[in-house]
């Protein structure tokens, strides 16, 4: 995969494919590239997809200065620039969401439409001992342990089928490989703690898409919700039954493509 030097003094690790209308793909904590499962190839079908890695994980460098939701907008703000693409949807899932909220926010002239699965503005005090909870494994270096907490991002349809070490092995990769990316990955449940744009959702100008899943925990669907009902005009869909985990994106993959695809194609630039 190719690099790139961006203004924002990091080296970032990225993949384009397919042509159409531009789509920025903005990851969630602790995830690279391959953490979307079959969504890039997918995507790319009927888009010109721009996935990366954030920075400290994956193939990125982890450069200089603190990571904070509005440090990884400027980065994906930059990449666009670097990459000489004016304006591109974008998409963020997770911690993603967040960066994606903040982008269209602070760079509105480059979001021609937003897409936020699994988003929150605000964390309640549920949320908060959730995300703690997520961060702990990785302050203190416990990758085994992390591994087990990162099931409550699934269903339990999921948790409980009996193949389900093979079902997971292909994604251990997407995963932190080392130390350094713990560290990395503590910062982003950091700025997940931190992340708060509730006061100022209604200033975000792109058409907006917020896609929940009914069994998500970890930003649940009333937080989805209120992040839909802060943006004007924002289009709420919820995904519902097995499988409307967290990671949605991974275990129910047709749904969640048929319903942004069909947001994407209202909102086409080309």
């Amino acid at each position: 995969m190719p690099l790139q030097t961006v203004r924002t003094g990091v080296t970032l690790n990225y993949e384009v494919s397919g042509d159409g209308d531009p789509l920025l793909l903005v990851m969630g904590t602790s995830g690279s590239i391959p953490l979307w499962g079959e969504l890039v190839p997918r995507l790319a079908e009927r888009h010109r997809v721009i996935a990366f890695d954030n920075r400290g994980l994956g193939g990125s460098e982890r450069g200089d200065g603190p990571i904070s939701v509005a440090s990884l907008a400027e980065d994906a703000s930059a990449l666009l620039d670097a990459l000489e693409v004016p304006r591109a949807h974008a998409m963020g899932w997770s911690l993603g969401s967040a960066v994606v909220q903040e982008l269209a926010l602070t760079h509105p002239d480059q979001v021609a439409s937003a897409v936020l699965c699994a988003t929150w503005a605000r964390s309640d005090g549920y949320q908060r001992a959730l995300l703690s909870a997520f961060r702990l494994p990785y302050a203190v270096r416990d990758m085994e342990t992390a591994l087990a907490v990162s099931g409550l991002t699934f269903s339990p349809e999921l948790l409980n089928r009996p193949d389900l070490e093979q079902q997971l092995a292909p994604l251990l990769p997407a995963l932190p490989q080392n130390e350094e990316q713990m560290a990395v990955t503590v910062e982003q449940w950091d700025a997940d703690l931190a992340h708060d744009t509730l006061d100022r959702l209604s200033g975000i100008e792109a058409s907006t898409l917020v896609v929940a899943g009914e069994q998500d925990m970890l930003t649940p669907p009333r937080q989805a919700r209120a992040v839909a009902d802060a943006i004007p005009d924002a289009r709420y869909e919820l995904v519902t039954g097995p499988g409307s985990s967290h990671s949605l994106h991974l275990e129910r993959p047709d749904d969640l493509l048929r319903i942004v695809t069909g947001f994407l194609d209202e909102h086409r630039t080309l």
